[in-house]
C-alpha cells in the first residue's frame, strides 16, 4: 500500500511539469530575452525580431511599455504588448508603466540608465559574437572602494583584470579609463556595454595586448538644477570635479591596489556620450599622463578656429601632439548625425592633428555604437610603434 501511495505521488509530481508546460504556449520562433531573470518566460524576442512583453497587473487599470506603447488586457490580471515593427539589433533600455507609474521589470536584470534603475532588451546581431561569452579564458570585474577627499565621499571603481592577472603575479599591465556617458554610472559599461567579453575575446585572438580596465562614476548620473540656475551654467558643471577625482585619486588608488605600469606610455582613457567630453578635458589637459586618447559618439568639441589656444595649447605644436598621442580615436552611429565628429576629425587631420575616424554602420546613439567603438579602439593600444 505504502508503495503504492509513493509511486502515485511520484508520478504526479512528475507528471505537473509536462501538463503545466503543455498548458503554456509561446509566439512561434521567439526566446525569452537573455536579460531576463531565471524562469521569466517574457518579454520574448521573436525570429523577426519584435518583442513580446506580457505583465501580471490585475488590478491595473492602464500598462505600458515605454517607447513602444500601451499594453493591451488579457484574462487573469495579464497585459500583453507587441513591438510594432523589428527592434533594431543591440541593446535597449524600456520601463513598465503602471497606471503612471515608471519602473524596471520585476522579470527582468536591472541596468543604470537614463538616471534610473530600468529593463534592458537584447536584440541579437546576427553572425556577430565579439561581445558573446565565449570559450576562452575570462578576466575578472570586481568592485575596488577609496575615499575621495574632493567630493568628501566612499567610492567605487569597476575593475576588469585579464584572465592572466592572477597567474601572473609578478607583471604589470597597461591601463584603460573607460568613462560611461550621461545617465549612466560606474556598472554600465560592464553590464550593457559587455565590455568584459569583448576584451576577454580581443585578446584570446591576440588582438589586443592584456590590460586593466577601470570604470568609475563621472558623476553624471542624474542633471539638477540649483535655485536660479539655468540649464546651460548646470550643464558647465556637470561631472566637473570627474577630471580631479580621476588624476589625483583614481590613478594613485589603481596604482596602488593593482599591479600597473604608471607610464604615460601605458595610460589610455577614453568615453562614451558625455563621457567623451570628461575624456577630453582630462586627457588634454593632462597629456603627461596619457598617451591614449578615445571619444565614442563624444559630446565634446574642439573649436577648429582657434585651435592653437584651445586645451592650455595643447595643439600647436602639432608635432608634438602627435609625437605624444599615440591613438586619437573619434568614432560613431551612423545614424545620430555622424557628420559632427567626422567634420572634426577631418579638421583637425587638415590642421595636421592625426585622428582616427570609425563609423558604426546602422547604429544610433545606443550601446551597440559604443560596443563598436570599444572593438575598434581597443587594438589600438600600448601597441609599440
Amino acid at each position: 500500500m505504502k508503495n503504492k501511495l509513493a509511486n502515485a505521488i511520484l508520478i504526479a509530481l512528475i507528471g505537473f511539469p509536462v501538463i503545466a508546460a503543455a498548458q503554456e504556449s509561446f509566439p512561434e520562433g521567439s526566446v525569452p530575452n537573455e536579460h531576463n531573470i531565471a524562469g521569466a518566460e517574457y518579454p520574448r524576442i521573436g525570429a523577426d525580431n519584435r518583442v513580446h512583453f506580457r505583465i501580471h497587473a490585475p488590478n491595473a487599470t492602464k500598462v505600458e511599455i515605454s517607447f513602444r506603447g500601451e499594453m493591451t488586457k488579457e484574462a487573469d490580471g495579464w497585459w500583453s504588448l507587441v513591438s510594432k515593427g523589428p527592434e533594431v539589433v543591440g541593446f535597449h533600455y524600456y520601463q513598465i508603466i503602471v497606471d503612471g507609474v515608471s519602473s524596471a521589470d520585476p522579470n527582468g536584470k536591472p541596468f543604470f540608465g537614463m538616471g534610473k534603475w530600468v529593463s534592458g532588451i537584447e536584440i541579437p546581431e546576427k553572425g556577430v559574437d565579439y561581445y558573446s561569452i565565449k570559450n576562452v579564458p575570462h578576466g575578472l570585474v570586481s568592485q575596488s572602494q577609496y575615499y575621495s577627499d574632493i567630493r568628501k565621499e566612499w567610492r567605487r571603481c569597476i575593475v576588469y583584470t585579464p584572465a592572466e592577472y592572477d597567474k601572473s603575479p609578478t607583471k604589470k599591465y597597461p591601463v584603460l579609463y573607460l568613462q560611461h556617458g550621461m545617465g549612466e554610472n560606474e556598472t554600465s559599461w560592464a553590464n550593457q556595454g559587455k565590455m568584459n567579453f569583448i576584451m576577454d575575446n580581443l585578446i584570446a585572438e591576440g588582438k589586443a595586448k592584456p590590460m586593466i580596465v577601470v570604470m568609475d562614476n563621472g558623476n553624471i548620473e542624474s542633471l539638477s538644477l540649483r535655485p536660479g540656475e539655468s540649464r546651460q551654467d548646470a550643464m558647465k558643471r556637470f561631472g566637473g570635479q570627474f577630471p580631479d577625482i580621476l588624476v589625483k585619486e583614481i590613478i594613485p588608488h589603481i596604482e596602488k591596489n593593482f599591479r600597473t605600469l604608471t607610464d604615460r606610455e601605458n595610460r589610455a582613457m577614453a568615453g562614451l556620450s558625455w563621457g567623451g567630453l570628461l575624456t577630453f578635458n582630462t586627457t588634454l589637459n593632462n597629456l603627461d599622463k596619457f598617451a591614449y586618447i578615445g571619444g565614442f559618439s563624444g559630446a565634446g568639441s574642439i573649436d577648429l578656429q582657434n585651435l592653437d589656444t584651445v586645451y592650455g595649447g595643447v595643439f600647436k605644436d602639432r608635432k608634438a601632439f602627435n609625437d605624444k598621442v599615440h591613438a586619437f580615436f573619434l568614432g560613431i552611429g551612423s545614424e545620430e548625425r555622424p557628420e559632427r565628429t567626422k567634420g572634426l576629425s577631418d579638421g583637425l587631420n587638415a590642421a595636421g592633428i592625426k585622428t582616427i575616424y570609425y563609423e558604426s554602420p546602422g547604429t544610433a546613439h545606443e550601446f551597440l555604437t559604443w560596443r563598436r567603438c570599444l572593438k575598434e579602439f581597443v587594438p589600438l593600444l600600448f601597441v609599440k610603434k
